[in-house]
């Protein structure tokens, strides 16, 4: 009651408890130039400097993506060893090996890598110390500034899903603005809403895992292709699916869009 005198339409009724709002309080801690419902849902996961160190061993990680970490990074780097040597774009810092990979596979050219998070930032600037090929900026994947058409490939590795749905519209249509046409859109994701998947029909495993990823429900029932063809008309394009396979029966894919010019 929070203390205070109950009144007839009971509209004193405090609904918010101690821990709640100590919560509330802590994510704000993290804001600065951080979106908040990054800040508010995934602080423990990618903006709390013990958690970035916790994260980023590959046990760790393979172990959170069901032990598939290996196939769909294998999948994923098939993809950019074709387009090696382009101007690319990897959209947020991930945790394991990959952009140390793509690296390798773009000799000599440039990689560009973008973050809203600082403290990401400084986490792969420390993996790749001395790397001269990594260029590393600070931005909201939402509004890039970046000219359009300014890139030909564009990678996405498990990042709409951790997105509600208007930042992911935002994020998708930034892509499609700094693509060149004729260039790439490479998405490595969960799949499809996977009805029949055991770990989906186990309403445990749904449970802990929407409850960690709180816009995955979301993510699911949304068609990106759909969306991408939607977004991509204010610039004078469309898209097309070039490759697709599903991983872990459909539980993950691997799609990769190329961006047409109409």
């Amino acid at each position: 009651m929070c203390g205070r005198k109950q009144d007839d339409d009971l509209s004193y009724i405090c609904e918010i408890t101690l821990p709640m709002r100590i919560k509330l309080k802590f994510y704000h801690y993290f804001l600065d130039g951080i979106p908040q419902y990054l800040a508010r849902h995934y602080w423990w996961a990618y903006l709390w400097r013990p958690a970035v160190w916790f994260f980023d061993h590959q046990f760790i990680i393979n172990g959170i993506l069901f032990f598939q970490y290996k196939k769909l990074m294998t999948t994923t780097m098939k993809r950019i060893e074709v387009i090696k040597s382009e101007r690319i774009l990897q959209l947020s810092c991930v945790y394991g090996s990959l952009t140390p990979n793509i690296l390798k596979s773009i000799s000599p050219e440039i990689l560009h890598i973008t973050d809203v998070a600082k403290v990401q930032l400084d986490n792969i600037r420390r993996k790749l110390s001395g790397n001269k090929k990594l260029l590393a900026s600070r931005m909201n994947a939402e509004q890039l500034a970046y000219k359009e058409d300014t890139f030909s490939t564009v990678v996405l590795f498990f990042l709409l899903h951790e997105m509600p749905a208007k930042a992911r519209r935002n994020t998708l249509s930034e892509c499609l603005r700094v693509i060149s046409p004729g260039g790439r859109l490479l998405c490595t994701e969960y799949g499809a809403l996977p009805v029949e998947h055991f770990l989906y029909r186990c309403f445990v495993c749904r449970w802990v895992l929407i409850r960690l990823e709180p816009f995955l429900a979301g993510y699911w029932q949304e068609d990106i292709t759909v969306l991408l063809k939607d977004l991509a008309r204010p610039y004078g394009k469309d898209i097309e699916v070039i490759y697709h396979t599903n991983i872990f029966s459909g539980f993950y894919r691997v799609t990769e869009f190329r961006i047409i010019d109409v």
